[in-house]
């Protein structure tokens, strides 16, 4: 699983300098191996990837603490961000002769505090200059966070832009370099919840003229801006309720919120801007566009208002599409193969692979997920994917039934995907099987679906989840009795909040969690400045229903947890801090309830390096042989304390 664990992220074409150069494929790869560093690499000549940066360079930057674009190439140059120090750096780009690249040189200063200036969602802009978001320390809370659109040219000389939005996304060139655009969005809404299309003139000194509001707002989200190939703004856009393509008048329009849409469909052509610089949407031509519809590759043709799927055995591709000569490049994963860079011909839907997949078990070791839909006690449909136990040489004893394990996505506003997934295959190929909930509130199923969750966080994530354990028991595919939930993040939240709140666990896996709804919030304190205020549309607006935030806390709830947990969190997260796990742990001691829990140094949201995936998963599946009465004989014993 730690070695299969190489993702590729932040695909796009970068055209090489040199003479009669094309256009090369270039991705960053977080790598386990290498203590979690996120390096940058290319398509090479040979067909064979080739690292474009050595070790130490970790192409990574904090931008809304989530990342953003973090490399770009502008001119003969590429810039990126260097996680250690969030500064910008530069490189001539490879000439395809042979000789060594000029060396690495820092384009922005060093801040005065650690990670003072953060920089992100990098852009070329006019002139061989680089275009970003800048993030500013202004204080010493979580939140007290500026922002502003920034130039850096190439020897270093940064020039303020413009500073419209809280949050805001890099600007965009346009073909004929007259206009600039970008997002802007502000607290309390997230940028699913509505965004504003931003436009500018460039001056001839590179500079921005004055901006004007010309799509977006009042309730419609744009997810991602792109220029068209007749030099038109393109935006992804849900004034319908589904994100879909728009034509965006520079001037405003008279069109739905400043949109004209094009071949409107009831489909999800965009997604949750949780990072800048997602790409959902590259233009083929005039007419026919890439599109990724609820994750899947499609092409979406303006003139017949079709959309047709591509390679369909590719169930989930990143948002990072890219055209190089008329194919479409990307990092899809399916049933069977995990997450790969791939090169798709959209006429016949020909696959090639750009990066090899990792050495797998055999296939008869993997579970390959089944689409299932569920419903509610009211009515409501609950899309899920259940990976059912397996393994060649053993079975369960005859007549009993497996254990199960509910798995709550992050976000909340995420989702899961039907993917081969080794995290999962890992509890499977033990006789264990995982269901994964697309909950309300969820993307991918409209805007109706996701604003399930509007005010009711705690509430209807919990009562899906419960609603497809009960299912799986009552049609006699997992145990009553051995059914957990786990989940990180927000999906760690939902854990602890359904083992206090319902019957239908007897054990938690709890990672990296939200466990007390007050203190993450910008009052509390323990919230970084982005999600400072996503919880007022989650759960409800402040002081007025304070209540309900105590209510919902797991950590305000202890006497009602149904059994065991088992927490695991890093020491160095700034999105979900160790404050609330360690708090609810303390509260543990001497409860009779039994726990279990696993700090790691140097470790973020979500695990990077392989021995802390090693040792997670270890932990995890020792916690459940204690919970569920099985030996584990292969893996380290975990000690419940009480």
């Amino acid at each position: 699983m730690a070695a299969a664990g190489v993702t590729p992220q932040w695909l796009d074409v970068a055209r090489a300098a040199g003479p009669a150069r094309g256009p090369e494929v270039w991705w960053a790869e977080a790598r386990p191996a290498e203590a979690g560093r996120v390096a940058l690499v290319r398509a090479g000549d040979n067909g064979r990837a080739e690292d474009v940066l050595p070790a130490p360079w970790n192409v990574r930057n904090r931008l809304h603490e989530y990342g953003g674009r973090p490399w770009t190439v502008a001119a003969d140059t590429l810039a990126f961000t260097h996680w250690d120090d969030q500064r910008i750096y530069a490189r001539p780009l490879p000439d395809g002769s042979g000789a060594t690249p000029g060396p690495v040189r820092p384009l922005t200063p060093e801040p005065d505090v650690e990670h003072g200036f953060r920089y992100g969602d990098l852009r070329p802009g006019p002139g061989g200059v680089v275009w970003a978001v800048r993030e500013t320390v202004t204080g010493p809370r979580r939140t007290d966070i500026a922002r502003d659109l920034v130039s850096v040219d190439r020897e270093g000389e940064i020039r303020s832009l413009a500073a419209t939005h809280h949050f805001l996304t890099s600007p965009q060139l346009s073909p004929d370099g007259r206009h600039a655009a970008w997002l802007g969005w502000d607290h309390p809404a997230m940028p699913w919840d509505e965004t504003a299309v931003c436009v500018a003139e460039v001056g001839a000194d590179g500079g921005l003229g004055p901006h004007r509001v010309v799509a977006g707002g009042d309730g419609v989200s744009v997810c991602q801006l792109e220029w068209g190939p007749a030099g038109e703004l393109l935006a992804l856009a849900d004034p319908s309720g589904w994100w879909n393509l728009h034509r965006v008048p520079l001037d405003g329009g008279d069109g739905d919120a400043g949109l004209l849409a094009l071949a409107p469909v009831e489909a999800e052509l965009g997604g949750a801007l949780w990072k800048t610089g997602g790409r959902w949407l590259a233009p083929l031509d005039r007419d026919r566009y890439a599109v990724l519809a609820s994750g899947r590759l499609s092409v979406l043709d303006t003139a017949s208002g079709t959309l047709t799927p591509v390679a369909p055995e590719l169930t989930a591709w990143s948002p990072s599409i890219a055209v190089a000569d008329g194919d479409v490049v990307g990092i899809a994963a399916g049933p069977h193969a995990e997450s790969a860079v791939v090169r798709v011909r959209p006429a016949d839907g020909t696959v090639t692979h750009l990066t090899s997949q990792p050495e797998l078990p055999p296939a008869e070791y993997l579970s390959v997920p089944q689409e299932r839909t569920f419903r509610t006690a009211d009515g409501h449909a609950v899309p899920a994917y259940v990976y059912p136990p397996t393994h060649p040489e053993h079975a369960g004893p005859e007549g009993a039934r497996p254990p199960y394990l509910v798995h709550a996505h992050g976000g909340p506003t995420g989702r899961n995907h039907p993917v081969l997934d080794l995290d999962f295959s890992y509890f499977t190929s033990r006789g264990i099987g995982v269901v994964a909930v697309d909950y309300g509130g969820s993307v991918g199923y409209g805007r109706d679906y996701r604003e399930r969750l509007r005010e009711q966080w705690g509430v209807v994530d919990v009562a899906d989840c419960a609603a497809v354990a009960r299912a799986l028991a009552a049609e006699g595919t997992a145990d009553p009795e051995r059914i957990a939930i786990r989940g990180g993040s927000a999906g760690g939240f939902t854990a602890a909040a359904s083992m206090t709140s319902t019957g239908a666990y007897r054990a938690a896996t709890i990672k990296f969690p939200i466990l007390d709804l007050a203190q993450w919030t910008g009052t509390g304190g323990e919230v970084h400045d982005f999600e400072s205020q996503y919880v007022h549309g989650l759960v409800g607006p402040l002081p007025e229903t304070a209540e309900r935030y105590r209510v919902r806390s797991p950590t305000h709830n202890l006497d009602g947890l149904a059994g065991p947990v088992l927490l695991l969190q890093g020491l160095d997260d700034e999105i979900c801090p160790p404050d609330q796990a360690e708090r609810f742990v303390e509260a543990l001691e001497g409860s009779g309830i039994p726990h279990a829990y696993l700090p790691f140094e140097g470790e973020q949201h979500g695990f990077r390096s392989a021995a802390t995936i090693v040792a997670a998963l270890q932990a995890e599946l020792a916690f459940y042989g204690r919970v569920f009465g099985f030996a584990t004989p292969d893996v380290p014993t975990l000690e419940l304390r009480r």
